[in-house]
């Protein structure tokens, strides 16, 4: 069995040789895996057979992620009273967009933003913000143990996600387990987790003015946080796991029962 994510089948495969290796191990496979119904429409263009692949999305873990002391999240992390904050959490690289996040802030003078990840394009990040005047509302994290994402994640009002590719981003619904919606770009498996308005808001565009229209939506129209954390809780692990035991037995089945591997 082959789980296939987003890099696996909306990056690689534009190179030929690749795309190759890639249908040759499909074709060897007994079944395959991918992480939203996007990414299994694509792998199914791509050339896999359709039968044996089956879409089984991430989890999230909703015991770690709470909503549960959200004024303690705000002072731990010295957020001011009464302003809208932004989270922005990912590695610094250009595919997750953060200077775009960034670039909204020019359109949102009361809001400001943290950062949580490392990465090649900090420095790049940092000149980004000072030149557009917005440093003191910019504020770098670093990388952070998942304990203290939770903090993030509870203490702000929004987490933004700009990236031009994701198959199943983990962050959306960890923070929607902690109450938080989201503002997320239209892009591959997205959709297919911020699928309801307690959830949040899609991007128009994937524009530093669509960042900013996606968080002027939110505010415009707030969402119940309680709402935003039963909306993740459609999303635990259980049925994942349910489904990937299925899987395994339907293939060791039809291992042992010719007439089930030809059916």
């Amino acid at each position: 069995m082959i789980t296939a994510r987003g890099t696996d089948i909306n990056l690689i495969p534009q190179h030929a040789f690749p795309r190759k290796l890639i249908l040759r191990a499909a074709a060897q496979a007994d079944a395959m895996i991918t992480v939203c119904e996007a990414l299994e429409d694509e792998l199914v263009a791509l050339g896999a057979d359709a039968a044996k692949v089956t879409a089984l999305r991430n989890g999230v873990d909703l015991t770690l992620f709470h909503p549960a002391g959200r004024d303690e999240a705000r002072a731990a992390l010295g957020l001011a009273a009464g302003r809208f904050t932004l989270a922005s959490v990912g590695h610094l690289i250009e595919r997750k967009g953060h200077e775009l996040v960034i670039g909204a802030l020019a359109e949102l003078p009361d809001v400001d933003l943290l950062i949580a990840g490392a990465g090649p394009e900090e420095g790049a990040l940092r000149r980004l913000a000072e030149s557009l005047g917005v440093t003191s509302r910019v504020r770098f994290l670093g990388a952070l143990p998942q304990a203290r994402l939770r903090e993030v994640y509870a203490g702000v009002d929004a987490l933004v996600l700009a990236s031009s590719r994701e198959g199943w981003a983990n962050v959306l619904l960890e923070a929607m387990a902690c109450g938080t919606p989201v503002a997320a770009s239209n892009v591959w498996g997205t959709p297919e987790v911020v699928a309801s308005p307690e959830a949040g808001e899609l991007m128009p565009e994937r524009t530093a003015s669509g960042v900013a229209e996606a968080v002027r939506r939110l505010r415009a129209s707030p969402r119940d946080r309680a709402a935003t954390r039963r909306y993740a809780e459609r999303f635990s692990w259980d049925a994942t796991t349910q489904g990937q035991l299925d899987l395994f037995h339907r293939i060791l089945a039809a291992r042992r029962s010719p007439e089930l591997r030809h059916a």
